[in-house]
């Protein structure tokens, strides 16, 4: 529910730590197959792994070498149950808990998959992470991690709620109002200022990553997926591009990102929420960049006349360009608006912001459905030639392609090579190339 960068994710390595839920999702490197099905493509990370199926390259996959130091008991323990979701790496299960019975989701990663190291460093960074994070109420519940010869298991709590948007239009009686909003948007500040307290960024903070535990009226919002999070040292910078891009923050897109850019992430889903509509957006992934580099969110037009002078309020201080003058996680969640008892409206909103976010969604889930379509046409052989290219190209392998390596190499060849491929995987190789044109102009100012 994103643009990718058509949404788009694109990332290079980050800065200083390179090795640094259960959704219907995988670990960071499952992601880099799954990103179509969540309308993200990662033009850097999954062209520049050479991923080759096994059988071509005939080496034991780095996986298959790796004892991870996890426990080695997980058939003893749970029975596998209904599949929720599955990627090119591994499939995310409900499990039960054979001592008490218990449901769980079990994400459940094939080591034959993980071909180079920073596929099982992804894995290892996911599971600290979710150790770091453990017993936040907020956070999904990380329970244990298990493996054998061919598998790594992460178990982890079981959220049946739903998505945070399906909830909000679910509604009885169009009852929404902005009081709603503030207590959501204050689950997430807890999230965002939880990580920053373990020199933890989210990095992709947005609806779709946020379930409830059940389907009471009280539950819990729980953030469920880590796979792009990392650690940051304090006064360093991530240089590579990672996010969303309606929710990607301006210092990101100039590769000079930390903590910061969460709580503008979290700004931007707090503006959806009480207008229905993005504050940064375009046609093109080019023009939503450039939105949020050069523009600011409109709070003139209808509904925003009708909604309170303290969101408008919040909402200004979490969306201010320069990450320094913008309100941290801990301080945005004093603001009188958003803190518990605080002062946000229980009156229900405007019936047209409904309406906005119902739009949203179908949008965002037509396109889903549209790249899903697509990426379904690949198979591992034609994935690992467009990964070649894409290495070909970044000669310097910072996992994204500069300026003076776009003029050095020669496009009708990569188009030419191409041209074996199916037909459909031709397109996206070009829907990939043309997508990274517009990210170069603006990071480079070309």
């Amino acid at each position: 529910m994103g643009a990718c960068l058509s949404a788009t994710k694109v990332s290079g390595g980050s800065s200083g730590n390179t090795t640094a839920h259960h959704r219907k999702t995988a670990t960071n490197a499952e992601k880099q197959s799954q990103k179509p099905n969540n309308q993200q493509v990662r033009c850097s990370q999954p062209l520049k792994n050479k991923q080759k199926p096994e059988k071509q390259s005939g080496i034991i996959p780095w996986g298959k070498r790796t004892d991870f130091g996890y426990d080695k008991d997980f058939d003893q323990r749970y029975t596998i149950g209904k599949l929720l979701g599955h990627g090119q790496f591994g499939y995310t299960y409900v499990a039960i808990d054979k001592v008490n019975g218990d449901r769980v989701a079990v994400k459940k990663i094939d080591k034959n998959k993980m071909i180079l190291p920073i596929a099982v460093e992804d894995v290892k960074r996911e599971v600290k992470i979710l150790k770091a994070l453990k017993g936040h109420e907020n956070v999904v519940q990380f329970y244990n991690a298990f493996e054998d010869d061919s598998y790594v298991y992460i178990v982890m709590e079981l959220c049946e709620g739903g998505e945070l948007l399906d909830r909000i239009l679910a509604k009885k009686d169009s009852r929404y109002s902005e009081k709603d909003a503030a207590v959501v948007v204050r689950q997430m500040l807890k999230v965002a200022a939880e990580c920053h307290l373990h020199g933890l960024v989210h990095r992709d903070m947005k609806p779709e990553n946020f379930l409830f535990k059940s389907t009471r009226p009280d539950s819990p919002l729980k953030a469920t997926d880590f796979g792009l999070s990392d650690f940051i040292k304090p006064g360093k910078r991530f240089r590579d591009i990672v996010g969303s891009a309606y929710y990607v923050a301006p210092e990101v897109l100039k590769r000079r990102s930390g903590p910061e850019s969460d709580v503008w992430s979290i700004g931007v889903i707090t503006y959806i929420l009480l207008c229905g509509k993005r504050p940064f957006w375009d046609k093109t992934e080019d023009g939503i960049f450039k939105e949020v580099l050069k523009n600011k969110p409109d709070f003139r037009r209808k509904p925003w006349p009708t909604i309170s002078d303290d969101a408008k309020d919040f909402l200004k201080k979490m969306l201010v360009k320069d990450p320094r003058a913008r309100l941290t996680a801990a301080q945005a969640l004093s603001h009188q608006w958003v803190r518990e008892g605080g002062n946000a409206s229980d009156i229900p909103v405007d019936i047209s912001i409904l309406s906005n976010l119902r739009q949203f969604v179908k949008y965002s889930r037509l396109k889903q459905f549209a790249l899903r379509a697509l990426a379904s046409t690949l198979n591992e052989e034609e994935i690992a030639d467009l990964r070649d290219q894409f290495d070909a190209i970044d000669v310097d392998k910072s996992g994204s392609i500069s300026l003076e390596e776009m003029r050095q190499v020669n496009i009708s060849i990569v188009c030419l090579t191409s041209i074996r491929l199916h037909k459909t995987s031709l397109f996206l190789s070009l829907i990939g190339w043309f997508q990274c044109r517009p990210l170069l102009k603006i990071f480079l100012g070309s």
